[in-house]
């Protein structure tokens, strides 16, 4: 909280708050990601808005029919997604981009009223290990069960079905850990298997 405030007095024009989840109103395809970046998402309310991680997500859902329009780093620009939302771990921007167990825990509730909120999807992303764990809790699932992995694919107990890829963070990128192609991989897998 402490953080949060200092941002907000630090940068009162950005948004600085819980961002909402966003994308189709009726998704197939729920993606898990971690947190708000703080000069990402917590400066423009958007998910995935503002910084590198952005870059690669929204150019890679362009390339695979799941996002149109013109992505600006700008959650006025003419983006949009199609067949999916996206929803964080965790709402608020964490000290650090590293949330502690208590703030995945708090915000669990919301992962798991949009998971609710969205019966018709048949697929969910999960964006990093957090994000996956945070996903399979909010499922109810024993996550020593489906080991994460980048390019994992998990049948869950509902039937629905779970892809795993590395965040697609700078950091990622950069070290090499994942590329464009491993990504596009699992977001084409993913977007292949909602239209089936």
């Amino acid at each position: 909280m402490a953080f949060r405030e200092e941002a907000r007095a630090k940068f009162p024009d950005w948004h600085n708050g819980p961002v909402p989840n966003w994308g189709d109103e009726a998704p197939r395809l729920l993606i898990v990601g971690l947190a708000p970046g703080l000069k990402g998402a917590n400066r423009t309310g958007r998910p995935f808005t503002g910084d590198y991680a952005g870059d690669l997500l929204y150019a890679t859902l362009k390339k695979f029919g799941l996002a149109e329009g013109e992505y600006e780093a700008d959650p006025h620009d003419s983006l949009v997604l199609r067949d999916t939302l996206i929803v964080n771990s965790v709402r608020c921007v964490p000290p650090q981009n590293k949330p502690t167990g208590a703030e995945i825990a708090t915000c669990r509730q919301f992962l798991v009223a949009t998971i609710k909120a969205n019966p018709q999807a048949k697929a969910m992303l999960a964006l990093g290990r957090i994000g996956h764990d945070s996903l399979l809790s909010a499922l109810g699932e024993r996550r020593a069960a489906f080991k994460f992995g980048h390019g994992a694919t998990h049948r869950l107990s509902d039937g629905r079905m779970l892809f795993d890829s590395f965040h697609c963070s700078r950091y990622n990128t950069n070290t090499g850990r994942l590329t464009t192609e491993m990504f596009e991989d699992v977001i084409g897998r993913a977007a292949a298997y909602i239209r089936e």
